[in-house]
């Protein structure tokens, strides 16, 4: 397994491009996030999906969430964002708020989970914005740990769970930790909380001035 060191406030270029690399090839590689370490993928490579629920012990039909650099690339790869989707991406990216919208079909089967939809946001982290701007496309970022395990903030942890499965990991030190993303559906005509997570839903009502 790879490991690099990058700064986690300014990676080196050179480093970012090198793990870049790696993922479009089809390596399966632990990254920080603003919330906890994840596994970083090509979602349109079904290997490499794949490889992701044999290191993770995970089910088929479970969907993975998706991270991008910035909402231009979310539009350039999923496409025009609805106005519920517009609005608190706006609002909340960068930052722990991921939307479910319609899935495009160059998505490998497995991340969909079968649910013609996918999870996507853009994180508040200066790496895991630098990789998908480097792999020119959005990545993976399902937790980095063994299902049924706790997520983890710390490299250390995830070496220690994964070491000897992984292709890479790119060690930016700990990570913010604390609660996963918000998870909110945007496919229908309201908003629908999947997951609580770091932004409450209070505050993605009052964004959408919405009556609780």
């Amino acid at each position: 397994m790879v490991r690099v060191h990058v700064d986690a406030a300014a990676p080196d270029a050179d480093a970012i491009e090198r793990v870049a690399r790696l993922i479009r090839r089809g390596a399966v590689i632990a990254i920080p996030t603003d919330t906890l370490y994840g596994l970083a993928a090509d979602p349109g490579n079904p290997a490499a999906v794949e490889r992701i629920f044999a290191i993770k012990g995970r089910q088929a039909g479970q969907a993975l969430p998706l991270v991008a650099a910035d909402r231009d690339q979310v539009v350039g790869y999923v496409g025009a964002l609805g106005p519920l989707a517009d609005r608190l991406a706006v609002r909340f990216w960068p930052g722990p708020l991921t939307l479910v919208v319609a899935a495009p079909p160059h998505l490998a089967p497995g991340v969909t989970g079968g649910t013609a939809t996918v999870g996507i946001r853009v994180p508040a982290h200066a790496v895991t914005r630098a990789l998908c701007a480097a792999c020119a496309h959005p990545i993976t970022a399902t937790s980095a740990n063994r299902s049924g395990e706790p997520a983890t903030e710390l490299p250390d942890a995830v070496v220690a769970a994964l070491g000897d499965r992984l292709d890479g990991l790119v060690d930016a030190g700990a990570t913010a930790g604390g609660a996963p993303s918000t998870l909110v559906d945007t496919t229908g005509d309201q908003p629908r909380l999947l997951r609580s997570g770091a932004i409450s839903w209070d505050d993605i009502e009052r964004c959408l001035q919405l009556e609780p």
